[in-house]
Protein backbone atom coordinates (compact mmCIF):
# COMPACT_ATOMS: atom_id res chain seq x y z
CA UNK A 1 0.00 0.00 0.00
CA UNK A 2 1.02 3.74 -1.05
CA UNK A 3 0.05 7.14 0.60
CA UNK A 4 0.52 8.38 -3.06
CA UNK A 5 3.94 10.29 -1.64
CA UNK A 6 7.19 9.07 -3.49
CA UNK A 7 9.12 6.15 -2.09
CA UNK A 8 12.44 7.16 0.14
CA UNK A 9 14.17 5.22 -2.45
CA UNK A 10 12.35 7.55 -5.38
CA UNK A 11 13.07 10.87 -3.39
CA UNK A 12 17.41 9.72 -2.83
CA UNK A 13 17.23 9.27 -6.82
CA UNK A 14 15.64 12.33 -7.20
CA UNK A 15 17.48 14.09 -4.80
CA UNK A 16 20.49 12.43 -6.93
CA UNK A 17 19.37 13.58 -10.05
CA UNK A 18 19.27 17.32 -9.25
CA UNK A 19 22.28 17.56 -7.46
CA UNK A 20 23.63 15.90 -11.08
CA UNK A 21 22.14 18.05 -13.12
CA UNK A 22 23.29 21.14 -10.94
CA UNK A 23 27.16 19.84 -11.47
CA UNK A 24 26.74 19.71 -15.14
CA UNK A 25 24.98 23.23 -15.31
CA UNK A 26 27.95 24.88 -13.44
CA UNK A 27 30.63 22.98 -15.14
CA UNK A 28 29.01 24.18 -18.50
CA UNK A 29 30.59 26.57 -20.82
CA UNK A 30 29.24 29.76 -20.14
CA UNK A 31 27.40 29.93 -24.22
CA UNK A 32 25.56 26.91 -22.42
CA UNK A 33 24.21 28.74 -18.92
CA UNK A 34 23.45 31.59 -20.87
CA UNK A 35 21.02 29.83 -23.39
CA UNK A 36 17.70 31.68 -23.28
CA UNK A 37 14.63 30.53 -21.69
CA UNK A 38 11.75 31.71 -23.86
CA UNK A 39 11.63 32.83 -27.32
CA UNK A 40 11.25 36.55 -25.57
CA UNK A 41 15.51 36.34 -24.40
CA UNK A 42 16.43 34.91 -27.93
CA UNK A 43 18.23 38.10 -30.07
CA UNK A 44 19.03 38.88 -33.61
CA UNK A 45 16.14 37.02 -35.25
CA UNK A 46 13.13 39.12 -34.80
CA UNK A 47 11.55 38.70 -38.28
CA UNK A 48 11.60 34.94 -37.06
CA UNK A 49 9.76 35.68 -34.02
CA UNK A 50 7.20 38.25 -34.76
CA UNK A 51 3.94 37.01 -33.26
CA UNK A 52 1.91 34.54 -35.51
CA UNK A 53 4.89 33.00 -37.40
CA UNK A 54 5.36 29.66 -38.60
CA UNK A 55 8.13 29.56 -35.47
CA UNK A 56 5.89 31.07 -33.04
CA UNK A 57 3.00 28.82 -33.74
CA UNK A 58 5.78 25.73 -33.73
CA UNK A 59 6.38 26.71 -30.10
CA UNK A 60 3.10 27.57 -28.85
CA UNK A 61 0.87 24.69 -30.69
CA UNK A 62 -2.20 26.89 -30.80
CA UNK A 63 -4.86 27.57 -32.58
CA UNK A 64 -5.16 24.23 -33.92
CA UNK A 65 -2.48 24.39 -36.06
CA UNK A 66 0.12 20.71 -35.84
CA UNK A 67 3.85 21.67 -35.85
CA UNK A 68 5.27 20.75 -38.91
CA UNK A 69 6.97 17.56 -39.70
CA UNK A 70 9.92 18.40 -40.75
CA UNK A 71 11.67 21.96 -40.00
CA UNK A 72 14.86 23.19 -41.04
CA UNK A 73 16.60 26.29 -39.79
CA UNK A 74 19.79 27.55 -42.14
CA UNK A 75 22.31 30.02 -40.56
CA UNK A 76 25.28 30.83 -39.49
CA UNK A 77 27.01 29.02 -36.47
CA UNK A 78 26.25 31.02 -33.30
CA UNK A 79 22.66 32.26 -34.69
CA UNK A 80 20.77 30.10 -32.37
CA UNK A 81 19.54 27.03 -33.78
CA UNK A 82 19.89 25.25 -31.06
CA UNK A 83 18.52 27.36 -29.04
CA UNK A 84 15.40 27.66 -31.12
CA UNK A 85 14.60 23.72 -31.29
CA UNK A 86 15.40 23.28 -27.61
CA UNK A 87 12.62 25.87 -26.87
CA UNK A 88 10.33 24.24 -29.53
CA UNK A 89 10.90 20.85 -26.99
CA UNK A 90 10.08 22.97 -24.01
CA UNK A 91 7.35 25.03 -24.38
CA UNK A 92 5.28 22.15 -25.20
CA UNK A 93 6.90 19.59 -23.13
CA UNK A 94 7.94 17.96 -25.82
CA UNK A 95 11.12 14.84 -25.39
CA UNK A 96 14.01 16.84 -26.65
CA UNK A 97 16.62 14.32 -28.37
CA UNK A 98 19.81 15.75 -30.12
CA UNK A 99 22.12 14.01 -32.36
CA UNK A 100 25.25 15.70 -34.28
CA UNK A 101 25.62 14.46 -38.15
CA UNK A 102 29.18 14.62 -37.19
CA UNK A 103 29.30 11.29 -35.29
CA UNK A 104 25.78 10.06 -35.68
CA UNK A 105 24.39 7.31 -38.16
CA UNK A 106 21.96 5.37 -39.49
CA UNK A 107 21.84 3.40 -36.16
CA UNK A 108 21.73 6.68 -34.46
CA UNK A 109 18.54 7.58 -35.83
CA UNK A 110 16.58 4.50 -36.10
CA UNK A 111 17.46 4.09 -32.06
CA UNK A 112 15.54 7.40 -31.75
CA UNK A 113 12.60 6.78 -33.87
CA UNK A 114 11.94 3.48 -32.18
CA UNK A 115 12.45 4.94 -28.79
CA UNK A 116 10.18 8.00 -30.02
CA UNK A 117 7.38 5.78 -30.82
CA UNK A 118 7.29 3.52 -27.78
CA UNK A 119 7.14 7.32 -25.71
CA UNK A 120 4.29 8.54 -28.07
CA UNK A 121 2.39 5.10 -27.77
CA UNK A 122 3.01 4.79 -24.22
CA UNK A 123 2.71 8.20 -22.73
CA UNK A 124 1.56 10.55 -25.34
CA UNK A 125 4.37 12.53 -25.08
CA UNK A 126 5.91 13.48 -28.75
CA UNK A 127 9.56 13.78 -29.48
CA UNK A 128 11.70 15.94 -30.95
CA UNK A 129 14.97 15.27 -32.78
CA UNK A 130 17.36 17.92 -33.18
CA UNK A 131 19.76 17.29 -35.76
CA UNK A 132 22.87 19.50 -36.09
CA UNK A 133 25.07 19.25 -38.75
CA UNK A 134 22.50 18.04 -41.59
CA UNK A 135 24.43 18.70 -44.45
CA UNK A 136 27.04 15.90 -43.29
CA UNK A 137 24.88 13.51 -43.52
CA UNK A 138 25.00 11.33 -47.22
CA UNK A 139 21.68 10.91 -49.23
CA UNK A 140 21.22 7.52 -47.65
CA UNK A 141 21.74 8.75 -44.16
CA UNK A 142 18.89 11.44 -44.86
CA UNK A 143 16.09 8.84 -46.04
CA UNK A 144 16.53 7.17 -43.16
CA UNK A 145 15.13 9.77 -41.68
CA UNK A 146 11.74 10.11 -44.03
CA UNK A 147 9.54 7.20 -42.28
CA UNK A 148 9.85 8.86 -38.51
CA UNK A 149 9.27 12.42 -40.11
CA UNK A 150 6.54 11.02 -42.54
CA UNK A 151 4.49 9.36 -39.48
CA UNK A 152 5.07 12.47 -37.69
CA UNK A 153 6.69 9.65 -35.30
CA UNK A 154 9.05 13.17 -34.42
CA UNK A 155 9.31 16.90 -35.45
CA UNK A 156 12.67 16.82 -36.48
CA UNK A 157 14.36 20.33 -36.60
CA UNK A 158 17.60 19.99 -38.26
CA UNK A 159 20.27 22.77 -38.36
CA UNK A 160 22.60 23.34 -41.08
CA UNK A 161 24.98 26.58 -42.24
CA UNK A 162 25.35 25.07 -45.75
CA UNK A 163 22.56 26.07 -48.24
CA UNK A 164 20.10 23.42 -47.79
CA UNK A 165 19.19 23.51 -51.55
CA UNK A 166 22.54 21.94 -52.63
CA UNK A 167 23.39 19.67 -49.32
CA UNK A 168 19.56 18.15 -48.31
CA UNK A 169 17.54 15.81 -50.12
CA UNK A 170 14.62 16.85 -51.87
CA UNK A 171 12.03 14.45 -50.47
CA UNK A 172 13.17 16.17 -46.91
CA UNK A 173 12.73 19.68 -48.60
CA UNK A 174 9.24 18.98 -49.73
CA UNK A 175 8.51 18.30 -45.94
CA UNK A 176 10.19 20.75 -44.40
CA UNK A 177 9.47 24.27 -43.18
CA UNK A 178 12.58 26.52 -44.10
CA UNK A 179 13.09 28.90 -41.87
CA UNK A 180 16.75 31.34 -42.85
CA UNK A 181 18.82 32.41 -39.49
CA UNK A 182 20.72 35.34 -39.96
CA UNK A 183 24.09 36.19 -38.49
CA UNK A 184 23.71 38.46 -35.19
CA UNK A 185 24.72 42.26 -35.29
CA UNK A 186 26.51 43.73 -32.95
CA UNK A 187 23.77 44.86 -31.27
CA UNK A 188 22.40 41.81 -30.69
CA UNK A 189 25.87 40.65 -29.80
CA UNK A 190 26.26 43.24 -26.98
CA UNK A 191 22.52 42.66 -25.75
CA UNK A 192 24.31 38.64 -24.95
CA UNK A 193 27.30 39.76 -23.62
CA UNK A 194 25.65 42.41 -21.23
CA UNK A 195 23.39 39.53 -20.09
CA UNK A 196 26.13 36.88 -19.10
CA UNK A 197 27.87 39.78 -17.23
CA UNK A 198 24.82 40.60 -15.46
CA UNK A 199 22.57 37.39 -14.88
CA UNK A 200 23.11 35.16 -12.01
CA UNK A 201 23.51 32.34 -14.32
CA UNK A 202 26.46 33.95 -15.80
CA UNK A 203 29.09 35.80 -14.44
CA UNK A 204 26.85 37.82 -11.97
CA UNK A 205 28.27 41.15 -11.99
CA UNK A 206 31.34 39.07 -10.24
CA UNK A 207 33.70 41.25 -12.86
CA UNK A 208 33.15 44.48 -14.95
CA UNK A 209 34.11 44.68 -18.39
CA UNK A 210 35.40 48.16 -19.55
CA UNK A 211 33.62 49.47 -23.56
CA UNK A 212 36.84 49.00 -25.10
CA UNK A 213 37.18 45.33 -24.45
CA UNK A 214 33.71 44.74 -24.97
CA UNK A 215 33.98 46.45 -28.56
CA UNK A 216 36.87 44.10 -28.79
CA UNK A 217 35.11 40.88 -28.14
CA UNK A 218 32.39 42.05 -30.20
CA UNK A 219 34.48 42.10 -33.17
CA UNK A 220 36.14 38.71 -31.91
CA UNK A 221 32.87 37.59 -31.66
CA UNK A 222 31.89 38.09 -35.95
CA UNK A 223 28.14 37.89 -35.41
CA UNK A 224 28.40 34.70 -33.43
CA UNK A 225 26.85 34.85 -30.33
CA UNK A 226 28.32 31.28 -28.96
CA UNK A 227 32.11 32.60 -29.98
CA UNK A 228 31.50 36.09 -28.08
CA UNK A 229 30.50 34.67 -24.70
CA UNK A 230 33.41 31.88 -25.11
CA UNK A 231 35.71 34.83 -25.90
CA UNK A 232 34.16 36.73 -22.56
CA UNK A 233 34.29 33.75 -20.40
CA UNK A 234 38.04 32.96 -21.42
CA UNK A 235 38.84 36.81 -20.50
CA UNK A 236 36.97 36.68 -16.92
CA UNK A 237 38.72 34.00 -15.97
CA UNK A 238 42.23 35.75 -16.90
CA UNK A 239 40.75 38.46 -14.88
CA UNK A 240 40.15 36.03 -11.86
CA UNK A 241 43.05 34.41 -11.84
CA UNK A 242 45.26 37.33 -11.83
CA UNK A 243 42.87 38.42 -8.48
CA UNK A 244 41.25 41.11 -10.79
CA UNK A 245 37.71 42.28 -10.56
CA UNK A 246 37.84 44.08 -13.86
CA UNK A 247 37.79 42.65 -17.56
CA UNK A 248 39.99 45.05 -19.68
CA UNK A 249 41.47 45.12 -23.20
CA UNK A 250 44.47 43.97 -22.31
CA UNK A 251 43.27 41.21 -20.32
CA UNK A 252 41.27 40.35 -23.89
CA UNK A 253 44.06 40.58 -25.80
CA UNK A 254 45.88 38.14 -23.28
CA UNK A 255 43.49 35.59 -22.92
CA UNK A 256 42.91 35.21 -26.53
CA UNK A 257 46.54 36.12 -27.75
CA UNK A 258 44.92 38.42 -30.68
CA UNK A 259 46.03 41.56 -30.53
CA UNK A 260 42.70 44.40 -31.10
CA UNK A 261 42.84 46.26 -33.89
CA UNK A 262 42.55 50.00 -34.32
CA UNK A 263 39.63 49.92 -36.50
CA UNK A 264 36.23 52.38 -35.92
CA UNK A 265 34.09 50.57 -38.86
CA UNK A 266 32.42 54.51 -38.28
CA UNK A 267 35.54 56.17 -38.18
CA UNK A 268 38.59 57.24 -39.78
CA UNK A 269 40.12 53.99 -39.81
CA UNK A 270 37.43 52.29 -41.94
CA UNK A 271 38.17 54.23 -44.56
CA UNK A 272 41.61 54.80 -44.27
CA UNK A 273 41.95 50.93 -44.49
CA UNK A 274 39.96 50.74 -47.19
CA UNK A 275 41.45 53.36 -49.14
CA UNK A 276 44.82 51.50 -48.55
CA UNK A 277 43.32 48.27 -49.76
CA UNK A 278 42.14 49.28 -52.68
CA UNK A 279 44.87 51.72 -54.04
CA UNK A 280 47.39 48.33 -53.03
CA UNK A 281 45.30 46.52 -55.35
CA UNK A 282 45.44 49.11 -58.09
CA UNK A 283 49.07 49.10 -57.64
CA UNK A 284 49.62 45.34 -57.83
CA UNK A 285 51.15 45.14 -54.42
CA UNK A 286 49.97 42.15 -53.55
CA UNK A 287 51.26 41.90 -50.12
CA UNK A 288 49.96 45.37 -49.21
CA UNK A 289 46.79 44.48 -50.33
CA UNK A 290 46.48 41.11 -48.42
CA UNK A 291 48.12 43.17 -45.03
CA UNK A 292 45.43 45.24 -45.11
CA UNK A 293 42.44 43.09 -46.02
CA UNK A 294 43.74 41.06 -42.74
CA UNK A 295 42.81 43.77 -40.99
CA UNK A 296 39.53 44.52 -42.34
CA UNK A 297 38.56 40.88 -41.72
CA UNK A 298 40.30 40.56 -38.19
CA UNK A 299 38.38 43.93 -36.57
CA UNK A 300 35.21 42.42 -37.99
CA UNK A 301 34.70 43.90 -40.68
CA UNK A 302 31.36 43.53 -42.74
CA UNK A 303 32.85 41.07 -45.69
CA UNK A 304 30.04 41.91 -48.15
CA UNK A 305 31.48 45.42 -47.96
CA UNK A 306 34.97 44.51 -48.68
CA UNK A 307 33.48 42.31 -52.03
CA UNK A 308 30.90 45.14 -53.27
CA UNK A 309 34.48 47.67 -53.23
CA UNK A 310 36.71 44.71 -55.00
CA UNK A 311 33.36 44.51 -57.54
CA UNK A 312 34.05 48.36 -58.01
CA UNK A 313 37.95 47.58 -58.81
CA UNK A 314 37.47 45.00 -60.99
CA UNK A 315 35.78 47.39 -64.13
CA UNK A 316 37.45 50.91 -62.56
CA UNK A 317 40.95 49.44 -62.45
CA UNK A 318 41.55 46.68 -64.53
CA UNK A 319 38.20 46.29 -67.26
CA UNK A 320 39.30 44.77 -70.13
CA UNK A 321 43.01 43.85 -69.61
CA UNK A 322 41.47 41.33 -67.81
CA UNK A 323 37.93 40.48 -68.45
CA UNK A 324 37.93 37.43 -65.99
CA UNK A 325 38.41 40.31 -62.88
CA UNK A 326 34.74 41.05 -62.81
CA UNK A 327 33.54 37.45 -62.48
CA UNK A 328 36.04 36.64 -60.10
CA UNK A 329 35.24 39.90 -57.96
CA UNK A 330 31.26 38.78 -58.72
CA UNK A 331 31.58 35.46 -57.46
CA UNK A 332 33.02 36.49 -54.54
CA UNK A 333 30.86 38.80 -53.67
CA UNK A 334 27.89 36.14 -53.48
CA UNK A 335 30.14 33.66 -52.00
CA UNK A 336 30.92 35.74 -48.95
CA UNK A 337 27.16 36.47 -48.96
CA UNK A 338 26.53 32.84 -47.91
CA UNK A 339 29.69 31.80 -46.12
CA UNK A 340 29.92 34.43 -44.12
CA UNK A 341 33.11 34.57 -41.43
CA UNK A 342 35.60 33.57 -40.64
CA UNK A 343 35.88 31.33 -43.85
CA UNK A 344 34.76 33.88 -46.06
CA UNK A 345 38.29 35.83 -45.29
CA UNK A 346 40.06 32.64 -47.95
CA UNK A 347 37.26 33.57 -50.70
CA UNK A 348 38.15 37.27 -49.77
CA UNK A 349 42.05 36.84 -50.08
CA UNK A 350 41.17 34.50 -53.47
CA UNK A 351 39.64 37.71 -55.05
CA UNK A 352 42.45 40.43 -53.79
CA UNK A 353 45.84 38.21 -55.03
CA UNK A 354 43.88 37.53 -58.63
CA UNK A 355 43.30 41.57 -58.65
CA UNK A 356 46.21 42.54 -57.41
CA UNK A 357 47.86 40.22 -60.08
CA UNK A 358 46.04 41.18 -62.83
CA UNK A 359 47.15 43.57 -65.09
CA UNK A 360 45.58 47.07 -64.91
CA UNK A 361 43.82 49.38 -67.03
CA UNK A 362 41.21 52.73 -66.21
CA UNK A 363 40.34 52.78 -69.62
CA UNK A 364 36.50 51.87 -68.73
CA UNK A 365 35.70 54.33 -66.59
CA UNK A 366 37.82 57.37 -68.51
CA UNK A 367 35.12 56.57 -71.33
CA UNK A 368 32.35 56.62 -69.59
CA UNK A 369 34.04 60.03 -67.51
CA UNK A 370 34.20 61.18 -71.10
CA UNK A 371 30.81 60.18 -72.49
CA UNK A 372 29.31 61.84 -69.29
CA UNK A 373 31.22 64.98 -69.71
CA UNK A 374 29.85 65.80 -73.14
CA UNK A 375 26.21 64.60 -72.25
CA UNK A 376 26.11 66.84 -69.41
CA UNK A 377 27.42 69.85 -71.62
CA UNK A 378 24.90 69.53 -73.51
CA UNK A 379 25.90 67.72 -76.30
CA UNK A 380 23.34 65.08 -77.06
CA UNK A 381 21.18 65.67 -80.03
CA UNK A 382 18.40 63.90 -82.11
CA UNK A 383 19.02 60.27 -82.71
CA UNK A 384 19.49 59.56 -86.46
CA UNK A 385 16.76 58.50 -88.10
CA UNK A 386 17.92 55.08 -89.42
CA UNK A 387 18.43 54.44 -85.76
CA UNK A 388 15.22 55.06 -84.87
CA UNK A 389 12.22 52.89 -83.63
CA UNK A 390 10.54 51.17 -87.05
CA UNK A 391 8.66 48.69 -84.97
CA UNK A 392 4.99 50.29 -85.30
CA UNK A 393 3.05 51.04 -88.66
CA UNK A 394 3.36 54.86 -88.58
CA UNK A 395 7.09 55.14 -88.25
CA UNK A 396 8.11 54.10 -92.18
CA UNK A 397 5.63 57.92 -92.78
CA UNK A 398 8.03 59.29 -89.99
CA UNK A 399 11.18 58.41 -91.70
CA UNK A 400 12.33 56.70 -88.92
CA UNK A 401 14.75 53.28 -89.90
CA UNK A 402 15.06 54.63 -93.56
CA UNK A 403 18.63 53.51 -95.03
CA UNK A 404 19.39 51.31 -91.87
CA UNK A 405 21.74 48.95 -92.80
CA UNK A 406 21.74 45.63 -90.96
CA UNK A 407 25.24 44.67 -90.13
CA UNK A 408 25.04 41.11 -90.20
CA UNK A 409 23.93 40.92 -93.74
CA UNK A 410 27.40 42.57 -94.34
CA UNK A 411 30.96 40.91 -95.10
CA UNK A 412 32.58 41.09 -91.41
CA UNK A 413 29.53 42.01 -89.72
CA UNK A 414 30.43 45.57 -90.34
CA UNK A 415 29.44 48.47 -92.64
CA UNK A 416 30.52 52.03 -93.01
CA UNK A 417 27.38 54.18 -90.95
CA UNK A 418 26.53 56.58 -88.72
CA UNK A 419 25.31 55.98 -85.12
CA UNK A 420 26.56 58.66 -82.77
CA UNK A 421 24.29 62.09 -83.21
CA UNK A 422 25.95 64.75 -84.78
CA UNK A 423 27.52 66.63 -82.05
CA UNK A 424 29.37 64.02 -80.68
CA UNK A 425 30.02 61.88 -84.47
CA UNK A 426 33.58 61.78 -84.20
CA UNK A 427 33.96 61.34 -80.46
CA UNK A 428 36.28 58.66 -79.77
CA UNK A 429 35.68 57.98 -75.75
CA UNK A 430 37.00 54.42 -75.33
CA UNK A 431 41.04 54.43 -75.58
CA UNK A 432 42.18 50.65 -74.59
CA UNK A 433 45.55 49.88 -73.23
CA UNK A 434 47.81 47.50 -74.52
CA UNK A 435 48.01 46.21 -71.16
CA UNK A 436 47.62 42.59 -70.99
CA UNK A 437 43.81 41.15 -72.82
CA UNK A 438 43.12 45.01 -73.61
CA UNK A 439 45.89 45.14 -76.03
CA UNK A 440 43.87 42.35 -78.34
CA UNK A 441 40.69 45.02 -77.93
CA UNK A 442 42.81 48.30 -78.92
CA UNK A 443 43.89 46.88 -82.58
CA UNK A 444 40.35 45.59 -82.86
CA UNK A 445 38.95 49.08 -82.02
CA UNK A 446 40.94 50.71 -84.65
CA UNK A 447 39.69 48.68 -86.91
CA UNK A 448 36.24 49.19 -86.26
CA UNK A 449 36.29 52.19 -86.17
CA UNK A 450 38.02 52.98 -89.85
CA UNK A 451 35.25 50.61 -90.62
CA UNK A 452 32.57 52.60 -89.53
CA UNK A 453 34.50 55.82 -91.37
CA UNK A 454 34.38 53.85 -94.43
CA UNK A 455 38.00 53.63 -94.47
CA UNK A 456 38.48 49.72 -95.18
CA UNK A 457 36.12 46.71 -94.59
CA UNK A 458 35.28 45.58 -90.87
CA UNK A 459 36.90 42.06 -89.85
Amino acid sequence: MTDGRPSARKQRESLFDDAERAAAQAAAPLAVKMRPRTLDEVVGQDRLLVAGSPLHRLVEGKDGHLPPSSVILWGPPGSGKTTLAYLVSQATDREFVELSAVNAGVKDVREVMERARRELAMTGRETVLFLDEVHRFSKAQQDSLLPGVENRVVTLIAATTENPYFTIISPLLSRSLMLTLEALDETAIRTVLDRAIADQRGLGDRVTVSPDAIDHIVRLGAGDARRALTVLEAAAGAATSLGRDEVDLATVEQAMDRAAIRYDREGDQHYDVTSALIKSVRGSDVDAALHYLARMVEAGEDPRFIARRLVILASEDIGLADPSALQTAIAAFHAVAFIGLPEAGITLAHAVIALSLAPKSNAVIKALGAALGDVKAGLAGPVPMELRDASYSAAGRLGHGKGYVYPHDQPGGITAARYAPEAVRNREYYQPTRHGAEARYADLVERIRAALRGDEPGE
